[in-house]
């Protein structure tokens, strides 16, 4: 498949149009075109997605269309993926924490960070620190991903974090987000990073992991 096509399969992506873009993958895949060239593609698709969302170009539907229509080509392009032995380098557990039943933001983070080649464990919402814990460890996780859109629930991301800790898991970088949260609550329970949306989360993320 030629750089032109795949840079066709980017604006699919960029603009939402599902149908599109998963035509263009399946294109790319049977035209033998190397897996991670059309991963390559995609991802670019959501880094520019993401840089859009942070200058006030695009908004939230929009970043959502986009989300999904990078879902469905990646779904056909994962069996290939694995075939040719790429998988995502990193791993991230994400939920939203006990008590909270909120999860469009969540959702929208997990897809993101999906959209920038981690390998996403998607725990839902209402999740108990202990369950955060056992999936970080099952899954050898990187990144644990904490939401909250409640101030009520907001103790329990502490609850979480020092469960993390407890459990010996150290290594893992915890990350915050919600409507309620900022950057000094994030410093005050030990947070390693703050993501103020989902295009900052998939930076915050890019960060933690290569330090």
């Amino acid at each position: 498949m030629t750089t032109a096509a795949l840079s066709q399969l980017t604006e699919a992506i960029k603009s939402g149009n599902r149908k599109q873009a998963t035509a263009l993958t399946s294109q790319a895949i049977s035209a033998g075109t190397p897996a991670r060239e059309i991963l390559d593609a995609m991802v670019a698709a959501m880094d520019e997605v993401g840089r859009r969302f942070k200058c006030n170009e695009i908004f939230v539907p929009e970043m959502l269309i986009a989300a999904r229509a990078m879902k469905e080509a990646l779904a056909l392009l994962e069996p290939v993926l694995v075939k040719a032995g790429i998988r995502p380098t990193h791993t991230a557990v994400i939920g939203t924490v006990q008590g909270d039943l909120h999860d469009i933001g969540k959702n929208l983070v997990a897809m993101m960070w999906k959209g920038a080649n981690f390998n996403v464990i998607d725990l839902g919402s209402n999740v108990a620190p202990d369950k955060f814990v056992a999936a970080a460890r099952e899954h050898q996780a990187n990144v644990v991903g904490l939401s909250a859109l409640l101030t009520t629930t907001m103790p329990a991301m502490k609850t979480t974090i020092d469960a993390i800790h407890a459990a010996g898991l150290n290594q893992i970088k915890v990350v915050i987000g919600g409507a309620p949260i900022t950057q000094a609550f994030a410093d005050e329970i030990g947070a390693d990073g703050y993501a103020a949306e989902a295009a900052s989360a998939v930076e915050v993320a890019r960060k933690l992991v290569a330090a």
